[in-house]
C-alpha cells in the first residue's frame, strides 16, 4: 500500500522540476527500489500536492534519465540506476540525504579522473597544436601571478584541464568532463584546501604544457598522471582521516 508520509510537499515554483528531483533522490537512495512499481500519477499528485501534469512531466524526465521504464499496462517501474543510468547521475550520488559527502562516490569519481586525465593530456598533445600551447602558457602565467591565492589557482587549474579536454578531439572525454564538473562544483569549496597541493603544482602543469607544445604524447600522458595523483592522494588521506564512510 502506498503511503504519502515519506514525501514532502513541493514548492509551487518549477513544480515538475521539484517533483523530478524528489523522485530521483528517492530512487538513487534506494528508497524506491529497483523493480518496484512507481506510485500512480494520482497518488503522487496527492502526496506531493501538485497537479498531475507536473507529475507526468517529471516521470518523462525520469524515463529520459533511465531511472524508470514503462512496462506492460502502462505502469512505470523503477530501474536499477547502476545498470541503466549514465554519468549525468554522478552529482546526485555525491551527497547523502543529510548533505554529507558520500566517500564511496568521491573515491569512484577520483579513480575515474585518475584514469582519464593521462589520456586527456596525451590526446591534447596529439591534437592541440600551437594554439593550445599558447593558451596553456597564458593560464600558467595567470597562475604564477596569483601567488598564494589558492582560490584563484583552483579556478585556473580547472580552466587548464578544460582547455586540454576541449583540444582532445574526443567527445567522450568532453561529456565525462562535463559530468565531473557538475559533480565537483557541489563540493568546490570543500576541495580547495584538500587538493591545495595539486593546485599549486605549477611545475607539473608546466610539464604538461611543454609536452603539448612539443606534441610529445607519452610525455604528456606521464605528466598528466603525476599531476592528478597529487590530488588523489591528498583526498584519500582526508577520507581516511574522516574515519566514517559516507560521513
Amino acid at each position: 500500500m502506498f503511503t504519502t508520509s515519506p514525501f514532502r510537499p513541493v514548492s509551487r515554483q518549477s513544480l515538475s522540476e521539484s517533483v523530478y528531483l524528489q523522485l530521483k533522490d528517492r530512487i538513487v537512495r534506494r528508497e524506491l527500489t529497483a523493480g518496484a512499481a512507481l506510485p500512480s500519477e494520482r497518488e503522487l499528485s496527492e502526496a506531493l500536492g501538485v497537479n498531475r501534469g507536473a507529475v507526468r512531466e517529471a516521470i518523462k524526465r525520469l524515463q529520459q534519465s533511465q531511472l524508470v521504464a514503462v512496462r506492460q499496462g502502462g505502469n512505470h517501474v523503477v530501474l536499477d540506476y547502476l545498470d541503466e543510468a549514465g554519468l549525468e547521475l554522478l552529482p546526485s550520488l555525491l551527497l547523502d540525504k543529510r548533505g554529507r559527502v558520500n566517500n564511496t562516490a568521491v573515491r569512484s569519481i577520483m579513480a575515474m579522473r585518475s584514469a582519464l586525465a593521462p589520456d586527456i593530456a596525451a590526446a591534447a598533445a596529439e591534437h592541440g597544436g600551437a594554439r593550445l600551447a599558447e593558451e596553456l602558457q597564458a593560464l600558467l602565467k595567470q597562475m604564477r601571478a596569483a601567488g598564494s591565492d589558492i582560490g584563484a589557482l583552483q579556478n585556473h587549474c580547472f580552466e587548464f584541464w578544460k582547455a586540454l579536454v576541449a583540444a582532445s578531439d574526443n567527445i567522450a572525454f568532453r561529456l565525462a568532463f562535463n559530468s565531473m564538473q557538475r559533480t565537483y562544483r557541489q563540493v568546490w569549496g570543500l576541495l580547495t584546501r584538500v587538493m591545495e597541493a595539486e593546485f599549486r603544482d605549477l611545475a607539473g602543469l608546466g610539464r604538461i604544457a611543454r609536452a603539448v607544445a612539443a606534441g610529445d604524447v607519452e610525455a604528456a600522458r606521464t605528466a598528466g598522471r603525476r599531476h592528478v595523483e597529487i590530488g588523489r592522494r591528498a583526498l584519500e588521506r582526508t577520507l581516511e582521516a574522516s574515519g566514517n564512510e559516507g560521513g
